[in-house]
């Protein structure tokens, strides 16, 4: 069996102490810990005790969802859970603080020098309020980018990112606007359907909760290209960030202008541009992660030939029914920690696609042999538990085999039907561009398609 070189030594070198890794973190940790308590005390500030509760509690309720379906998008590669952590975190404590302050200084700035309150919250909601935010919130994604390269490969990657940093900013935002639609309706006495509570509820959770993450979302298209971008191109990889940051903003723009555009502007906007727009980045995020499965199923036969994955694995690895049909598989015969390595394994071998890629493209770094050489252990380490699953699963999602060709199809005396093809663990035809060839396939003509006897002659024809 082949195997890999050994992981070569790395020269050591003097590292600062503020180079440290738990430096850095704690760092990091401190400052969002220090964000999330002077935005706390702000938002409760404005809403009142009673406001805050309500608007946390309202606030809630689409975080879930909108965290599964990034979750969900990012099962063919899916990121560690500290990345997504601090995305959230950032959105809804750092960016959020950095919001309230600039928007809040900038409209009060505008106001005083126009003597116009009015025309000052208007530019401030349609021009400063998208600058600000969308900057903000785009600081978590290039951190991301920079400093967590390994975990960045692609649009995927990038929506994720953005998309789970939109949705803690959005967390944010709605507990302060829901608890002063509460603290309206406690001086007012409106309740139920008619208060301002219910409107706003319906606006910003029911009508538009993916409203931020759809804006955020088009940086984290712009990183994301940038990320598949060749390292030499590095202007493209320079303004393709920029580009989605200026779209994101425009699309801000849009939609906070769109009170402005009439009794009927929020829905005019809403329709002829919010719904196509969700629309369409939601067909290009799952055109990519078909992409990302694509080159699973190219990339990971190569270690087929080198002995680390065996013929079955590649089918298997490039198909999420596949995938999901090895994990509850392993549930079922090693209990959830056989469900783990199981999806540790899919990442792991995922990951080792990815970087074969990248290595192939010139993009892949000078860790490339070190960061191979750790998955593919990783792999063989999880094999005991893996392959079997993964064996399941690809016997099971084989396609069926095409049946025989009768032999008159042909034309009498020519039968050349053959019989299935064997190919070892499971079954594959033997035609597709990502089709496994098994060194044992036999391709064997079936017994009963003998060639047709000759017809007699007849009688009265010469």
């Amino acid at each position: 069996m082949a195997t890999c070189p050994p992981c070569p030594i790395r020269p050591h070198r003097h590292t600062h102490w503020w180079q440290r890794p738990w430096v850095r973190y704690g760092a990091l940790i401190t400052l969002l810990a220090l964000s999330g308590l002077v935005i706390l005390a702000l938002v409760r500030e404005q809403t009142g005790t009673r406001g805050f509760l309500v608007g946390l509690g309202l606030a809630v309720l689409p975080v879930p969802l909108l965290v599964a379906a990034f979750r969900w998008l990012d099962r063919v590669d899916p990121g560690p859970w500290r990345n997504l952590v601090f995305c959230f975190a950032w959105g809804a404590c750092a960016a959020a603080l950095i919001a309230i302050v600039a928007n809040s200084f900038a409209t009060r700035w505008i106001a005083t020098a126009t003597a116009d309150p009015a025309s000052a919250d208007t530019l401030g909601a349609t021009v400063i309020a998208p600058v600000v935010e969308e900057s903000a919130k785009a600081a978590a994604v290039l951190l991301v980018f920079l400093f967590r390269r390994r975990d960045f490969n692609g649009i995927v990657d990038g929506v994720v990112v953005a998309g789970i940093t939109a949705t803690g900013f959005a967390f944010t935002e709605n507990i302060l606007y829901l608890g002063n639609a509460f603290g309206t309706d406690q001086l007012t006495g409106d309740r139920g359907i008619a208060s301002v509570t219910a409107a706003t509820f319906f606006v910003r959770v029911v009508m538009s909760p993916f409203a931020h993450p759809l804006f955020t979302v088009l940086t984290g298209i712009g990183f994301g290209i940038a990320a598949l971008s060749p390292g030499r191109h590095h202007l493209r990889r320079s303004l393709l960030p920029l580009a989605g940051l200026l779209l994101a903003m425009g699309m801000h723009a849009l939609w906070n202008g769109s009170a402005a555009f009439g009794d009927y502007g929020f829905f005019a906007v809403y329709a002829a541009f919010m719904v196509p727009a969700f629309g369409l980045l939601t067909w290009l995020v799952v055109w990519s992660r078909q992409r990302e499965l694509r080159t699973v199923r190219a990339e990971l036969p190569a270690y087929v030939a080198a002995g680390w994955l065996t013929p079955a694995e590649p089918y298997a690895l490039g198909s999420m029914r596949a995938r999901r049909i090895a994990r509850r598989y392993a549930r079922r015969h090693a209990g959830k920690e056989g469900a783990r390595a199981v999806a540790r394994y899919e990442a792991c071998a995922t990951s080792v696609a990815f970087l074969r890629q990248r290595g192939r493209r010139g993009r892949a770094g000078a860790g490339f042999t070190v960061r191979e050489r750790e998955l593919l252990d990783a792999l063989w380490h999880l094999r005991g538990v893996a392959r079997p699953a993964l064996e399941h699963a690809a016997r099971a999602t084989a396609p069926p085999a095409p049946r025989p060709v009768p032999p008159w199809a042909y034309g009498h005396g020519h039968g050349y039907g053959y019989g299935p093809v064997t190919y070892g663990p499971y079954f594959q035809p033997p035609h597709g561009p990502y089709a496994p060839r098994h060194p044992q396939a036999t391709y064997a003509p079936h017994p009963s398609y003998a060639p047709c006897p000759p017809r007699r002659p007849h009688p009265h024809r010469p």
